[in-house]
């Protein structure tokens, strides 16, 4: 795996120490913000590999950071710390677009599965499609991957990272079908039992912004009993 550059945004000293002591022997240089003003900072001031994000900072929070970086047109993958108690906090993180979140207190080798994960997530899209950035038409949908914009009819649709993704790896595959098992693998970087109704709420919300009717899905449809599919009528095609 190449080198990766992490900015680690944590406010606690020993947690941000012991954070990038493990990612430097994971091959990562990293740069720490200890404050949300130094985090806006460091964030939007070069491209990132990953951002490890508390949402508890003194100054801007996690929340209002994570929604300042994913206003940018490069993507960079976030991964959120979080408390136990703070399950509206963990909702609104992944639908502001982190990529994943782990509670406070955390085991490091979860962490660094998380970490791994996503980096695996990322390159494995980096091989497969590594000119694959023409913006693909289906019917009225266009999904421009180098700017992770989807539009209907002309129209912006806001989606999260997640979202982008999970919507990207379908018009990659037109037709195929996928399990749930296979969508958190291939999509979000792992797959963990007990993590299927992840895969669903994701494609509830996806639906609500791009089907014409999303309770009669025409994009993302239902085979049931086994998973989802991107129906590839009307055909697929780059633009």
């Amino acid at each position: 795996m190449s080198r990766k550059e992490v900015l680690v945004v944590e406010d606690e000293r020993d947690i941000a120490d012991l954070l990038a002591l493990h990612l430097k022997d994971f091959n990562c240089d990293v740069t720490v913000a200890c404050d949300g003003h130094e985090a806006m900072r460091l964030g939007l001031a070069r491209d990132w590999d990953l951002v490890i994000l508390d949402l508890r900072l003194p100054g801007p929070d996690g929340l209002t950071i994570c929604r300042a970086l994913r206003r940018e047109s490069r993507y960079v993958p976030i991964l959120m710390l979080t408390s136990k108690s703070s399950e509206l906090d963990r909702v609104l993180g992944l639908e502001l677009g982190a990529d994943d979140y782990v509670t406070k207190p955390f085991s490091v080798s979860e962490l660094m599965a998380r970490i791994k994960a996503i980096f695996r997530r990322v390159e494995s899209l980096e091989k497969r499609f590594p000119g694959g950035d023409e913006a693909l038409t289906i019917g009225p949908l266009t999904i421009d991957p180098a700017g992770r914009q989807v539009a209907v009819e002309g129209e912006s649709m806001s989606l999260t990272a997640r979202e982008f993704d999970l919507l990207l790896h379908f018009a990659r595959h037109p037709g195929r079908v996928f399990s749930r098992a296979q969508l958190l693998d291939s999509v979000w970087g792992y797959g963990h039992d007990g993590y299927e109704h992840t895969v669903n709420s994701h494609i509830n919300r996806l639906r609500a912004k791009i089907e014409p009717d999303p309770a009669h899905p025409e994009f993302i449809v239902t085979i049931w009993g086994v998973g989802y599919k991107l129906d590839p009528k009307p055909p697929l095609q780059a633009v």
